[in-house]
């Protein structure tokens, strides 16, 4: 089992062990949590177009976190500046606790961070959600738009925990396998508690994901060459 750095890897470190796509074999996303563009309570920016209309008439001038650089939180916040054509600054912190800290206390002009860890942040009133990075609205924020919905096309990312077998795995075993899968991920119980750790069920079957893999590693791969972005 994977986190999306299944998809990120290959393009962000110079020496990767795998092949994503001859190496293993995707049987299931079991869920996904998308990511949520934030800015502190005590700002006066209220939308994400506010938000990019300052940054337009400030370039280089705004600051955002991340709860590290290379993670897909980081990706869709690059993604976001190469799909509207804004100058700001990215603050890489080590890990979504201390970003989250910076953010609640202003030391930044917005946050981005997958829903899980961002939800308390939220709901508490610390942080205001302008905008999230899936398709369509999300059931536990429907007020606050899509990126696709504000007319920032092909746009879409999210933080997601997939299972693989080997590569060469007989076919018969991996329908199996995302059949069972896909059974368990059905029960009310599972599906309750994969939303308490904030990674709502997904359950895209091997088809649908091996999709998935084939649409965001030159995705990831593309923002990170074009962010100049790459570890030894």
């Amino acid at each position: 089992m994977c986190s999306s750095a299944f998809v990120v890897n290959p393009s962000l470190y110079a020496n990767v062990a795998y092949d994503p796509f001859k190496n293993f074999v995707p049987i299931m996303v079991v869920g996904a949590s998308p990511n949520v563009f934030t800015v502190p309570a005590q700002s006066p920016v209220k939308s994400l177009r506010e938000l990019l209309d300052k940054a337009k008439a400030n370039p280089g001038k705004l600051n955002w976190a991340s709860p590290g650089a290379g993670t897909t939180p980081y990706l869709a916040g690059e993604l976001l500046k190469l799909r509207t054509n804004t100058d700001m600054v990215h603050i890489p912190f080590a890990g979504a606790g201390p970003a989250s800290q910076a953010a609640v206390a202003g030391q930044v002009d917005w946050y981005i961070a997958n829903l899980g860890s961002l939800q308390g942040l939220i709901d508490g009133g610390k942080l205001r959600p302008v905008a999230v990075t899936s398709k369509a609205r999300w059931p536990d924020l429907p007020d606050v738009p899509s990126l696709d919905e504000l007319g920032i096309k092909d746009a879409e990312s999210d933080t997601f925990q997939g299972i693989y077998a080997p590569a060469g795995t007989p076919q018969p075993i991996v329908d199996r396998l995302a059949k069972e899968l896909d059974t368990i991920l059905a029960r009310p119980d599972i599906r309750e508690k994969f939303v308490k750790v904030g990674l709502p069920v997904v359950a895209e079957g091997p088809e649908a994901f091996r999709a998935r893999i084939a649409k965001e590693v030159p995705m990831y791969k593309d923002i990170i060459d074009r962010a100049g972005l790459k570890i030894k």
